[in-house]
């Protein structure tokens, strides 16, 4: 089956211009393996495409007379505009008429609507985000939650580790990625309670290469591949990272290295523990940004992630 991935068109600080060029770069580049469906006001969408001089053809488009505003309060907004993009692109996930949904619209509309319609996988507790980091020498480690679950209870953050363990191996082809706790010390007893009671259940998990603690100092180098913490302390890592890559360039200043902390390169980032491949992106997304949002999402709804996912959850349930 040919896959479809779903845009949310008018979400996004700079929709539908940045939106609906990304998604025209993205199919100059999937035309032949996915199709790309425009989910937003067809007028608008329309009249852009004729302005661009490009083809209605290219693509599938889906209206939505709606659209849930940046500012709005997440549940309030999917239950008083069921006609928005994000309402119906989630529609069309739960129905398989597409195989990814994207949105660098409302963040929290984003995370509510999976979690309403296309539901956790059985035995997740909290699904969660992640985010890149590069290493210094040239590969790339996660790190999760990143935002979406600011308190976590240690058995949340024991989860984390398999489901970063899962997506790594996608990313990368490796298959037994090293994951590692965050923590302000590498000795077992060290950090809160939470950190404390968390390393003692990933110790003792089989289901992924626990090696540790590990310091912020070490985000960098390349002692594991996917580093777990809260959503609270992953967020500032996040935007600590975000501002030190502007700080960088506002200096014109160009690095290898530094250079890869640019949100453009990845896109966006899948809700891991969803039944679905659904992908947030940032709110200032480029076309750029938006074009490789599109390409990873279809790249992860191939590869199967959330079902490799609820294969594991069965695993571990049946032992």
């Amino acid at each position: 089956m040919r896959i479809k991935v779903g845009i949310d068109v008018m979400g996004g600080d700079f929709a539908p211009k940045n939106t609906i060029q990304g998604a025209i770069l993205a199919q100059a580049i999937l035309k032949n393996d996915a199709d790309i469906v425009l989910i937003g006001d067809e007028s608008i969408i329309l009249d852009f495409l004729k302005k661009e001089g490009i083809s209605t053809d290219l693509f599938e488009i889906v209206h939505a007379s709606q659209n849930i505003e940046m500012h709005e309060h997440a549940v309030k907004a999917l239950t008083h505009k069921p006609d928005s993009g994000i309402a119906i692109g989630f529609k069309l996930l739960a129905e398989n008429k597409i195989q990814a949904f994207s949105s660098a619209g409302n963040t929290g509309a984003v995370f509510v609507g999976a979690i309403q319609s296309v539901k956790p996988i059985k035995g997740v507790l909290r699904p969660c985000i992640t985010s890149v980091l590069p290493k210094e020498n040239g590969s790339i480690s996660l790190f999760l939650d990143v935002g979406t679950n600011a308190d976590c209870k240690p058995e949340v953050l024991n989860q984390f580790g398999l489901l970063g363990s899962l997506y790594f191996s996608i990313l990368t082809s490796n298959t037994k990625p090293r994951v590692a706790l965050l923590n302000i010390g590498e000795e077992p007893e060290k950090g809160n309670l939470l950190t404390q009671s968390a390393y003692q259940l990933m110790v003792n998990n089989k289901e992924y290469d626990f090696i540790g603690n590990i310091e912020g100092r070490d985000l960098f180098n390349d002692k594991a591949d996917v580093f777990v913490c809260d959503g609270f302390t992953g967020n500032i890592i996040l935007k600590t990272a975000e501002a030190f890559y502007s700080l960088i360039k506002t200096r014109n200043r160009s690095d290898n290295f530094f250079d890869r902390f640019n949100y453009e390169i990845y896109g966006g980032t899948p809700i891991l523990g969803v039944n679905g491949t659904v992908m947030i992106g940032h709110g200032i997304s480029s076309p750029e940004a938006i074009k490789n949002m599109l390409i990873q999402s279809k790249q992860i709804a191939e590869a199967r992630l959330h079902e490799k996912i609820k294969e594991k959850f069965n695993h571990e349930q049946q032992n």
